[in-house]
C-alpha cells in the first residue's frame, strides 16, 4: 500500500495536467473560432496525415471534451499507477493506430478529432491484459473497466454511433490497446512446468 500511494498521487497530478492541457487547447480553439480543428485528420489526404499527431488533442467543442475528460482521467490514472512505461506504450500505440485507421478508412469529407480513440485503447488494454498476464489484480481491474465502460466498446461499430462520430478512430484505438496488451504482457504468463520422466 505504501508503494501504490505515491504512484497514485503522481498519476492524479499527471492526468490532471493532461486534462487541463486539453481544456486550454479547446479554449484557444474556441477563441480562434475553431481554427485549430483544421489540424485534425483528413482521411486519405496526404496533407491530413499530420492530423494523426494532433487529432487527440482537439475536440469539437466543450461538450465533446467533457465527454472524453472523465474516462480519459480515470483510465489514464489507473494505468499510470502500474508504471510510466506501460502508460506511454499504451497511449502511444492507441494514439497512432487510432489515427492511422481513421486516416485509411474515415469518410473523405470529414475532419477527425478527439481523444476517444486513445480512450478505446485504454479500455481494451485494461480488459485484455488480465487474460494475458493471468494476474488476479489485472483481471479484477479489467472486470471493473468492462462493467464501467464495456458498453462503450460498441462504438467500434458504425451502427452503434451517431452519424458524426468517427467509429473508425474508435476501432483503431481498440486495436492499438490490444497490440499494447500483447506487447507488454505476451511473456508474462507463468511458464508451463514440464514433467520430468
Amino acid at each position: 500500500m505504501e508503494t501504490i500511494l505515491p504512484r497514485l498521487r503522481q498519476a492524479l497530478i499527471v492526468m490532471a495536467a493532461v486534462i487541463g492541457g486539453l481544456w486550454v487547447i479547446e479554449l484557444i480553439d474556441t477563441a480562434t473560432r475553431h481554427a485549430l480543428d483544421a489540424f485534425g485528420i483528413l482521411p486519405r489526404q496526404l496533407d491530413g496525415l499530420d492530423g494523426i499527431l494532433f487529432a487527440p488533442l482537439l475536440h469539437a467543442g466543450f461538450d465533446h471534451l467533457a465527454a472524453n475528460s472523465v474516462p480519459l482521467f480515470a483510465l489514464g490514472t489507473v494505468l499510470w499507477t502500474e508504471g510510466v512505461r506501460k502508460w506511454v506504450v499504451t497511449v502511444a500505440t492507441s494514439w497512432l493506430s487510432s489515427g492511422v485507421v481513421a486516416w485509411l478508412v474515415g469518410p473523405v469529407q470529414a475532419v477527425v478529432i478527439g481523444a476517444s480513440g486513445v480512450i478505446f485503447g485504454l479500455i481494451t488494454y485494461l480488459v485484455v491484459r488480465g487474460f494475458l498476464s493471468r494476474s488476479w489484480l489485472h483481471v479484477a481491474i479489467g472486470l471493473v473497466v468492462m462493467f464501467a465502460y464495456g458498453s462503450a466498446l460498441l462504438g467500434v461499430f458504425p451502427w452503434a454511433v451517431g452519424p458524426h462520430v468517427a467509429w473508425q478512430g474508435h476501432l483503431g484505438g481498440a486495436l492499438g490497446g490490444l497490440l499494447a496488451a500483447w506487447l507488454l504482457h505476451r511473456n508474462s504468463r507463468p511458464a508451463k512446468v514440464r514433467p520430468v520422466i
